[in-house]
């Protein structure tokens, strides 16, 4: 038994990784135990077992006599055995937790193992991790054995073993994924200044070069997109928009809410706010569909934005055709008293306007209000600051209120706006074969 049990110990070191001391020290406290059970020692009374570290020689000591190993019985073995188990178990444990731990904020990679109410459970060789429901990729559709990369964020002691808690959703997957593709940002030539990102949707990153002759977004875009190709197909099909970093707030602002053509830029420093100005046909470019690009934008320069076009800065008088309450007879008599715009309408007293043909006092009331509500009614513009969260009822007050100042059709995007968009896309499940089927790339 004396070189027996040193050779186990050693096969287990090399097989589990546990330092062999841990295992010596779990050994002899599980055979003091079973030795107070076999020669009938009391809990309280001192005894030690000592296992030599070169001849495997067993030395267990009372506080008043000394026992050779042969004593032990069997049923003193059994338990020893139990116990050791038991021990190597716990040491196996704090070095996978101990490893793991040392992994935090890395980008890792494992094999679907099985489904839990929603949650991934992934191998990863002698370990388990959970991707959570939440921190998956909305749309994102995984099988069992299929191959999946994830950030991770957490690693926590449990009862069962480490709890290594995995994401796809967080900033520092994105953040890892490039440091990945990119030597540049692993060697620290180029820097990613900022992310906003909305999962399976789109991401905004700013990118800054530390040396004038690296261009920073080329590095990330790759010879011919390869580069981002291959981050938006693990992120199947996430759209990126590699923005080039400023530090005139006006520049990274304007950088920011591409692919939109910005006219002016207004900035309060104090308050982090600025008024964004664009030409009427860039509105729905520069909001974006439900307002993500604008609140992506806001997102990465930590600015509060707010959109308005040509057309809100200088609003036009506003004629009585179409305007609801007012029906083609009472229109055309109030023209014939050179009435034409609400503005007009809102100048006039109820006296006057019952002096008009065909227009008693209840209509002069009702004209009057509706004059007053429609002159004061401005269109709203759209703000969004950066702490605007892209939730489903967010999304809806937004386009409510895009609606109200664009009409449904601006809403869309035109096919030459597409076409100046500058993100990176390529579907999910169709790569690319060939030079023609590449997706168009452009540097901001």
């Amino acid at each position: 038994m004396n070189g027996e049990i040193l050779t186990i110990l050693e096969a287990i070191e090399r097989d589990k990784g546990i330092d062999r001391e841990i295992l010596i020290q779990a050994v002899e406290a599980a055979l003091a135990t079973a030795a107070k059970k076999s020669l009938g020692i009391h809990d309280d009374q001192e005894l030690t077992v000592t296992i030599d570290r070169k001849t495997g020689r067993l030395a267990v000591v009372s506080a008043d006599r000394t026992f050779a190993s042969v004593d032990f019985s069997r049923i003193a073995a059994q338990t020893a055995r139990q116990v050791i188990i038991q021990k190597i178990r716990e040491a196996e444990r704090e070095v996978v937790f101990t490893e793991f731990q040392g992994r935090v904020g890395d980008i890792i990679t494992g094999t679907v193992h099985r489904f839990e109410k929603g949650d991934i459970i992934a191998e990863l060789g002698r370990a388990e991790a959970i991707l959570p429901k939440s921190e998956r990729i909305p749309h994102e559709d995984y099988r069992q054995g299929e191959r999946i990369q994830a950030y991770v964020v957490e690693v926590r002691k449990a009862s069962k073993g480490p709890a290594i808690v995995l994401s796809r959703t967080h900033e520092g997957f994105i953040r890892g994924l490039f440091s990945l593709e990119v030597p540049e940002i692993a060697e620290g030539i180029v820097e990613i200044k900022g992310i906003a990102r909305e999962p399976g949707d789109r991401t905004k990153i700013a990118v800054s070069s530390k040396e004038e002759k690296v261009d920073c977004v080329g590095a990330c875009v790759g010879m011919r997109g390869s580069r981002v190709k291959n981050i938006v197909r693990e992120m199947h099909g996430e759209k990126i928009d590699i923005i080039r970093w400023h530090e005139s707030v006006k520049e990274f602002i304007a950088a920011a809410l591409s692919p939109a053509a910005i006219s002016e830029i207004h900035e309060s420093p104090e308050t982090r706010q600025a008024l964004v100005i664009v030409e009427d046909d860039q509105l729905s470019l520069a909001i974006g569909k439900r307002g993500q690009n604008v609140r992506l934008a806001s997102k990465l320069t930590n600015w509060q934005l707010e959109i308005k076009s040509r057309s809100q800065l200088e609003p036009q008088p506003q004629t009585l055709q179409n305007v609801p309450g007012i029906g083609e007879a009472l229109e055309a008599r109030l023209r014939e008293a050179g009435i034409t715009a609400m503005s007009q309408l809102a100048a006039l007293t109820r006296e006057q306007l019952t002096q008009i043909k065909g227009i008693g006092e209840k209509t002069a009331e009702k004209l009057l209000a509706l004059a007053k509500e429609t002159h004061e009614a401005q269109a709203t513009p759209v703000a969004v600051s950066p702490d605007t969260e892209a939730t489903t009822d967010q999304s809806e007050a937004q386009a409510a209120t895009v609606d109200e100042v664009l009409p449904p059709e601006a809403l869309q995007e035109s096919e030459e706006q597409k076409q100046g968009s500058e993100s990176y896309e390529t579907p999910p499940d169709d790569p690319p074969s060939s030079e023609t089927e590449d997706p168009t790339t452009s540097t901001t």
